[in-house]
């Protein structure tokens, strides 16, 4: 269900139409904030440029992960949209660091801004970012490469806002530091909401194990009948959906006909209670009992 829904908001006539948005903003938003002399406003035309070349990324990863496991890359290739996102997320935070520095500049050294066509510039870039937004929101929650994309696209309508509030602000009473206050708020705000897929992707490329305990897990094998030990024990993810397993396991002496009767069940159990998609095990009697449940680099064969 999950994979209809990402490739129903990943298709290619949803993304055209997200993209041509995002490059007319971006080219509105530039004009109008160098006639205006709003950096808030050129702050949003970087933003929104990012995102058109974020919305073009993550498709193209996406068409990427989609192709099936081959000789050279056993695995597949899903972990194109994890690359996608760590990037379009690294990508925002950079951006941030810049507009920060600007808008303190700007803060000891304020500048005349037009107010009118501030204003103007920001209502027609809000209400282009938001359908944008909207576009992608359905599937932002279950995969990282969109959600890295509707967070662009999510902070530019943010961004748009601020501008608004900023261009009221000046027009009313000619407040030319709210420009660069509102850049350096959003900014932070854009930098801490990227922060935490960075952290995840990088966790997921360095193969860091999910959220399991994987003591629980030996717990539960021991269960099962026939399984007497586990150790070296391997626990990653390829994306942030597909969970790998893999484990030596000690078993009473028996065919391997009566081994692979306790494959099953092992699989079931990890994959219903632990959401573990693939699951590999290598059965042994005696060998390894003594071994810690994590693999010992110490030992020379595994």
């Amino acid at each position: 269900m999950h994979e209809h829904n990402h490739d129903e908001a990943m298709s290619q006539q949803r993304f055209f139409t997200v993209t041509i948005l995002n490059t007319l903003i971006t080219l509105v938003e530039f004009v109008g904030g160098i006639l205006s002399g709003s950096l808030s406003l050129l702050s949003d035309a970087f933003h929104n440029f990012a995102d058109s070349a974020s919305v073009v990324g993550s498709y193209y990863a996406h068409q990427i992960s989609q192709r099936p496991q081959n000789q050279l890359n056993t695995f597949g290739y899903k972990r194109a949209q994890i690359i996608s996102a760590f990037l379009n997320s690294l990508f925002l935070v950079i951006i941030s660091v810049v507009l920060i520095v600007e808008g303190v500049q700007k803060l000891f050294k304020p500048e005349q801004i037009n107010g009118n066509l501030m204003l103007i510039v920001a209502v027609v870039s809000t209400v282009a970012n938001l359908i944008s937004t909207v576009m992608l929101s359905r599937s932002s929650k279950h995969n990282l490469n969109i959600r890295a994309t509707y967070l662009h696209l999510l902070s530019d309508t943010l961004a748009s806002l601020g501008v608004i509030f900023g261009g009221i602000l000046i027009k009313l009473f000619n407040w030319v530091l709210v420009d660069p206050i509102v850049t350096i708020i959003v900014a932070i705000y854009i930098s801490t909401e990227s922060y935490p897929i960075i952290k995840k992707t990088v966790k997921i490329l360095m193969q860091g194990s999910p959220m399991i305990d994987c003591y629980d897990i030996q717990k539960d094998m021991m269960q099962i009948d026939g399984i007497t030990g586990v150790h070296h024990v391997h626990i990653w993810s390829v994306d942030e959906n597909s969970v790998i397993f893999s484990a030596h396991v000690n078993m009473d002496d028996m065919l391997i006909s009566e081994a692979e009767k306790i494959y099953d069940p092992v699989s079931k159990l990890l994959h219903d209670k632990y959401g573990i998609e693939h699951v590999t095990l290598q059965a042994e009697v005696k060998r390894g009992t003594q071994e810690d449940l994590y693999f010992d680099t110490k030992t020379d064969i595994e």
